[in-house]
């Protein structure tokens, strides 16, 4: 059996708060009640979002609440070749093909079908670009998105909400591994950059986790190990949604590290700890090794 590996993948568009900080704890724990490995992956291929800086104080908080990787922190913005070959590989395949279309041509094509797109949903791509449909018709690419195969209904099951299935054709259509501002799509650097790491463990936000199914289509085209998951409960802010900078998220207090392990802890229904941080990160691993990771691999044994 492969020795368990797991990350952190934080996005550097401002410090951690104490939504983001569930995900890093729950991650870290997951890590070190299996004995395994546990990685920071600063995922700043978005660099307009990305804030000056952010990367370093996102390491400083982590460290401040002991959580530190145990090898070298990875980049996405500088991992730019590895994710052209990936679209290489698919468009050799013919798994991936241009596309011209702006988001207002997917709303009008849309609308056209008597669809329209959800509120705070992406729209489901309706497929114009596609090549058996005429392919950019004389129109400049503007981005490379994934076709998507024949079978595109993907059941998973994640460690903590069970048994999940998505349509992502129905959902999702075919998505964007090229952007049309030349950046890199998340879907893709994430599913490059586990393989590339080894990553055989995923502990993110419950938010993320209809991305697992475009994630696992990727993984099998390109031949890459799909990952297990576990998707960890929300922080809300005061208008219900997920805790963020927009809706009144405040920065990690670095002066009171323990009390911020305690109330991300809490969201993990774990019990608030006393003592120093590293006495109260080795009562939770023992809890968490006991009763929350599925046995046989769970370990409480020290990194070498």
């Amino acid at each position: 059996m492969n020795r368990y590996r797991g990350r952190f993948a934080p996005s550097p568009t401002g410090p951690l708060h104490a939504g983001s900080l569930v995900a890093a704890l729950a991650s870290w724990l997951d890590a070190r009640a299996h004995g395994g490995t546990w990685l920071v992956r600063m995922e700043d291929v978005d660099a307009p979002r990305c804030v000056a800086d952010a990367d370093q104080l996102i390491l400083q908080q982590l460290a401040a609440c002991g959580l530190v990787s145990d090898e070298a922190v990875v980049w996405q913005s500088q991992r730019g070749d590895f994710y052209q070959t990936a679209l290489d590989r698919l468009v050799a395949q013919a798994a991936a093909y241009p596309c011209a279309c702006s988001r207002k041509d997917i709303d009008a094509a849309l609308a056209a079908q008597g669809l329209a797109r959800e509120r705070h949903h992406a729209a489901v791509y309706p497929g114009t670009c596609r090549p058996e449909r005429g392919g950019l018709r004389g129109q400049a690419a503007r981005a490379w998105r994934f076709r998507l195969p024949i079978e595109t209904t993907v059941h998973w099951t994640d460690a903590r909400l069970g048994n999940q299935q998505q349509d992502v054709s129905a959902e999702v259509g075919d998505f964007v591994l090229h952007r049309a501002d030349g950046l890199w799509a998340y879907q893709l650097a994430v599913v490059v950059d586990d393989a590339a790491q080894g990553i055989n463990h995923v502990v993110r936000g419950e938010d993320l986790a209809d991305n697992t199914p475009r994630q696992i289509l990727l993984q099998r085209a390109l031949g890459l190990p799909t990952p297990s998951h576990r998707h960890t409960p929300l922080v809300l802010g005061a208008d219900g949604e997920k805790l963020s900078k927009q809706n009144g998220a405040q920065a990690l207090d670095l002066n009171h590290p323990l009390g911020a392990l305690n109330q991300a802890a809490a969201v993990l229904g774990l019990a608030a700890a006393t003592g120093t941080v590293p006495e109260a990160l080795a009562g939770w691993t023992a809890h968490w090794a006991s009763t929350i990771c599925p046995p046989p691999p769970c370990s409480t044994e020290p990194l070498p």
